[in-house]
C-alpha cells in the first residue's frame, strides 16, 4: 500500500509541476484518457484563466485596495448591533471553501453563543454565500478586507476597533489563502510583495498585531493560522510533492519588495503558496514563544485534511481539479468534504480540548496507515501534530518575525 501510495505521490509531482507544464508538450497537452474523462463528465465545466482578472487589474493600473467604502464603518456598526452577549469571532476568506463551511458549522446549534465577522474581499459575494447556506443575516456581518493591501488590513482594524462590543475580539482565524501553481511569472500586491507572501503570510501578520489588543480582551481569547502539510517538510505531501517548502534563510523577505521568492530564488508559482504556509507556522510558534503567556491568548494553527473541491484549487487545470487530484487523494485516504473540513476548523477555536497554545491540531482519519505525522482523511481523532524542523527553527522563527514586522511596521 504504502509502495502504491509513494508511486501516486511521484506521479503528481511530476505532472502538477508548473515548470514542466509550462515547458513540456508532452504534459501541457491533456493524454487522450484525460480528454476523455473530461468530456464525459454529465455538465461541461470551462477551464478557469488563471489569475485573469487580477493580472488585468494590474495591467490597467487598478489597485487591489481603492479605501473603505462610504459607509463601510456605519455598516459594520449596524451589523455588530446584534452580537448581544455572544462570542466575536474574526474569519478571513469566510465567502467561500474552508472558511464559509467554517462560519456554517460554527453556527449549527451554536447561534446563540457565536457571532462571525466574515472578512471578505466582496461582501456581496458572502451574504449570497451565506444565503445559499441558510445562515441568518442576524448571525453574522460581513465587510471588505484585501489582503493584498496593507492599508486595507490596517482600515479593517480600525473600523472594527470602533465597532467591536466593548473593543472584544475573542477568536481571530487567519484562512484566507491564494495558490497560484500556474503562473508563469509572479504577480504583486499594491505593496509590491509577491501574491501569495502578501496575501497568505504578511497580510494575516500585520492584522494579528493590529487586533491582538482586542483578542486580550477576551476571557480566552485564541489565534488560529490555517496551515497545511504542504509547508511541513515531514509529511509525505511536504516532502514527496514537488516543489518542497524552504525558505532558506528568508533571503528574499528580508530583501523587502519585489522580491519574487521568500528565499529569494527565482519565481516559483507552487512553492510560493507553500513558503507563505510554512511562515503562516512559524508565525504560530513564535507568537506562542512570545506572547503567550504574557497575553494569556492561545496561539494555534491545523490542518483541516485534503480539501481536494475547495476553489483553493481554482486555479489549477481543470482536469486536475475535478479528476486527477480528487481521485488521488481518496485513494490514499486523505480526502476529506468541504463540511467535515469546516468542522474540524470550528472546533479548533471552541472546544476545550483544544485550548493548548503552540499545537498544530490534524486528524489521522483514512490515511492513519500513512503514519501519525501524515495526517488527513475523513474521521479520526485529533491529536497534537509535529511541526517540521524548519518550522520549528528557532533562530529562522525569530528572522521570519524581524523581517515581516519590517514590512509591515509602517501600517501599525
Amino acid at each position: 500500500k504504502m509502495q502504491t501510495v509513494v508511486f501516486l505521490f511521484n506521479t503528481i509531482s511530476i505532472i502538477t509541476n508548473p515548470i514542466l507544464n509550462h515547458h513540456c508538450t508532452a504534459v501541457r497537452h491533456a493524454p487522450i484518457v484525460l480528454q476523455q474523462i473530461r468530456e464525459s463528465r454529465f455538465a461541461k465545466v470551462s477551464e478557469i484563466s488563471p489569475g485573469a482578472r487580477y493580472r488585468q487589474m494590474k495591467a490597467d493600473s487598478i489597485p487591489f485596495y481603492e479605501g473603505r467604502k462610504i459607509g463601510a464603518l456605519n455598516t459594520l456598526k449596524t451589523q455588530l448591533r446584534n452580537v448581544g452577549k455572544r462570542q466575536v469571532v474574526l474569519i478571513t476568506g469566510a465567502s467561500s471553501g474552508l472558511g464559509l463551511y467554517c462560519v456554517q458549522k460554527l453556527l449549527e446549534g451554536h447561534a446563540e453563543k457565536y457571532f462571525v465577522i466574515c472578512a471578505v474581499r466582496e461582501p456581496k459575494k458572502m451574504h449570497a454565500a451565506a444565503e445559499a447556506a441558510g445562515i441568518d443575516r442576524n448571525d453574522y456581518a460581513a465587510t471588505e478586507l484585501q489582503l493584498a493591501s496593507f492599508q486595507s488590513v490596517k482600515d479593517l482594524a480600525s473600523d472594527l476597533k470602533k465597532s467591536l462590543p466593548g473593543g472584544r475580539l475573542d477568536r481571530l482565524v487567519c484562512n484566507a489563502a491564494v495558490y497560484l501553481p500556474t503562473d508563469p511569472k509572479p504577480r504583486f500586491t499594491d505593496d509590491n510583495y509577491e501574491m501569495s507572501l502578501q496575501v497568505n503570510h504578511l497580510g494575516h501578520f500585520l492584522l494579528v498585531q493590529l487586533l491582538l489588543s482586542a483578542v486580550q480582551k477576551a476571557k480566552e481569547g485564541r489565534v488560529c493560522i490555517v496551515g497545511s502539510v504542504t509547508g511541513n517538510k515531514n509529511t509525505v505531501a511536504g516532502s514527496l510533492v514537488k516543489p518542497v517548502a524552504d525558505v532558506g534563510k528568508l533571503e528574499g523577505l528580508k530583501a523587502g519588495p519585489g522580491q519574487e521568492m521568500v528565499d529569494g530564488a527565482q519565481f516559483y508559482g507552487a512553492k510560493a503558496y507553500k513558503d507563505a504556509k510554512a511562515l503562516n507556522m512559524m508565525t504560530v510558534l513564535e507568537l506562542h514563544r512570545r506572547l503567550h503567556e504574557k497575553t494569556g491568548v492561545v496561539f494555534n494553527s491545523m490542518y483541516p485534511g485534503c480539501i481536494a473541491m475547495t476553489s483553493l484549487f481554482r486555479e489549477k487545470r481543470e482536469w486536475f481539479r475535478y479528476f486527477f487530484f480528487p481521485t488521488l487523494m481518496k485513494a490514499i485516504g486523505s480526502y476529506v468534504t468541504q463540511g467535515e473540513a469546516g468542522q474540524r476548523l470550528a472546533s479548533v477555536i471552541t472546544d476545550d480540548a483544544t485550548k493548548k497554545s503552540g499545537v498544530y491540531w490534524s486528524w489521522n482519519g483514512d490515511a492513519k496507515y500513512m503514519g501519525m505525522g501524515n495526517a488527513g482523511g475523513s474521521g479520526g481523532e485529533i491529536f497534537e501534530n509535529e511541526f517540521s524542523g524548519m518550522v520549528r527553527d528557532e533562530q529562522l522563527g525569530k528572522l521570519a518575525w524581524k523581517y515581516s514586522m519590517e514590512a509591515v511596521k509602517d501600517f501599525l
